[in-house]
This record gives C-alpha cells, structure tokens and sequence, in this order.
C-alpha cells in the first residue's frame, strides 16, 4: 500500500467512523498529504506502509526543522505534528506497523501570545461613551446596559461569561463596600474589590430593572433572556468601528486591560493573579511583556538609586 493510499484510508476512517468535521478533514489531509510529500523527498521515493512503520524521531524532527525553515510557526507545526501522530496509530492498529517515530516525540512548545491591552483612555470610553455613541438608535435601557457592562469589564476585570453569568442579587450598588464574588473557570469562586464608578453604572443599569427578582439574570437581552456573549461582543465591535478604536478591542482586552493598567501602576503579580482567577502565576506573568515602559517608569519612582 502506497502512502497516499493509506492516507486516504485514513481520511475514510475520520469521516465514517469518528465522524470528523469537514474542517478537522480537510486540515488532516492537507497535514498529512505534506508530510508524505516531504518524505518523498527526503528518502528518494514515495513512502509505503512499510517505510512508515520504520520511521524515526530524526525523520520527525527533520520535517518539523523543514516546516520551520519555510516559515511555519509553533502553533501549525504542533498542529500538524498531531496529525501524523494520529495517522501513524491508525495505520498501527489497523495494519500493524510499529510507530515508533512517535514513541517519544515532543511537538514544538506553544507559545502563548502577549495580551494585547487598550490604553487607558480607550479602555475608559469602552465603558463611559458607548452608551452615547448610538443615542437615539437604542432603547435607553440597552445603552445603560452596555455603559454597565463593559464599565464592570474594565473596572473588575471580568471574564464576559462570569459577567453575563451575574444574577440581580449579585449586583454591586451604591451604598455598599462589599466585594463581588465571581464564580470563575473550574467552579472556583473569588472576590473582587468594586470601584465606585463601577457601582454608579450599575446603578444606572438597575434602574431599568424594577421589579427583578434576585434570581434573574444580571444583564437581558432584548428578547428578555440572559444576554448572548455573542451580541456583546457585536455591541463591542460596532463602538470600536464607529468610535476609531483599534481591532484588538474586544470585551477580553478589557481585562487584559484591567490587569496591565494595574500591573503598570504598581500593583504586585500576586495580587492580579488572585483577582483574575488565574490558577497559575505564570499565566499572570505574561502581562508582565506588555507595558515594559510603564514598568521601568514605575521601577524608576520606586527605586532607592533611580536618581
């Protein structure tokens, strides 16, 4: 059996029995359909099952090297390498070949991308002026909504889900100095200290919600129903384009946001790791590349010898 032949029969096992997409389909062909091509080259003839089944690391790691000097970055070599490995146990299990080129081979390291944050200004206006920006095209009780919900973004550093995830009872109002505890990723609870200017949103927002029992959603819909992240994020979108906002302005960078304005400001790594939630300070680390030059203005205030 040829490579290309144990490929395809590959591709039919993906699709009949573990019902694959047509995405994870095309991508895997693709994949693997590259790799067969480089093995050609590499060993002077078209791969059969019997080359397959004595391949080696070294001839995993020399397409990897090949794919990188084309350009290929860790997340599509990792992605590909996944590929493989699933083709080869397939044709193990299914003819008998011995796999051993995966036995012990690491894919290439994921590197996590930088969170990429608004300045301060753009990320105040994400809360203060998007309930101005479409005055008179919106029921007044959508943009006190917004103006409540992405004030809460900012201000707390909320994931969207664990925001739209609020009930009225939950809601922090005027009056009050009580932190607000958020039921984060892995059923972990947390609390977080909530500014006034977040309570005075919200109380704005609540003002339109006379009568809701303590168990309804925070934040509605216009349909009456918890909001849909995904019209959030719409709302987000439509500011940003309207307001001359960069791309990256999403209701994620408003906690990424929220976390390098802090960190820039002096606030300790351990500390934003407890207020976000992260399980792992190294996750909180990463802003740690984002705002250097507010770090070394901050390390210039602080230090005894900055003079």
């Amino acid at each position: 059996m040829t490579g290309d032949s144990a490929r395809i029969e590959f591709l039919t096992w993906l699709a009949t029995e573990r019902r694959a997409s047509p995405h994870t389909l095309e991508a895997y062909g693709r994949d693997v359909a590259e790799f067969l091509g480089f093995l050609t080259q590499h060993q002077g003839a078209e791969p059969d099952l019997a080359a397959l089944g004595s391949l080696t690391p070294a001839d995993l790691r020399a397409f990897l090297a090949a794919r990188a000097k084309d350009g290929a970055g860790n997340a599509t070599r990792a992605r590909q390498l996944a590929a493989i490995r699933s083709f080869l146990r397939f044709l193990a299990r299914r003819h008998g070949i011995a796999p051993l080129a995966i036995a012990a081979m690491r894919g290439p390291k994921r590197v996590q991308p930088v969170p990429r944050a608004l300045n301060r200004a753009d990320a105040r206006a994400a809360g203060t002026e998007i309930g101005d920006v479409h005055h008179g095209e919106r029921p007044e009780f959508q943009a006190a909504r917004d103006v409540a919900l992405f004030t809460l973004l900012y201000g707390c550093g909320l994931r969207i889900s664990e925001a739209l995830g609020l009930n009225i009872a939950d809601a922090p109002l005027p009056g009050s100095d009580a932190a607000l505890r958020i039921l984060g990723k892995g059923g972990k609870t947390r609390l977080v200290p909530v500014l006034p200017v977040v309570r005075q949103a919200m109380a704005g927002w609540m003002a339109h919600r006379g009568g809701a029992s303590p168990d309804e959603p925070l934040f509605l819909g216009a349909r009456g129903k918890r909001l849909d992240p995904a019209v959030a994020q719409r709302t987000l979108r439509e500011y940003r384009r309207l307001a001359g906002l960069p791309e990256h302005a999403t209701p994620h960078a408003l906690r990424h946001s929220f976390a390098t304005h802090l960190l820039a400001g002096g606030a300790d790594l351990r500390s934003i790791q407890e207020l976000l939630g992260h399980a792992s300070l190294s996750t909180t680390q990463r802003y740690v590349a984002v705002d250097a030059e507010g770090l070394l203005a901050t390390w210039r205030l602080a230090h005894p010898r900055s003079d």
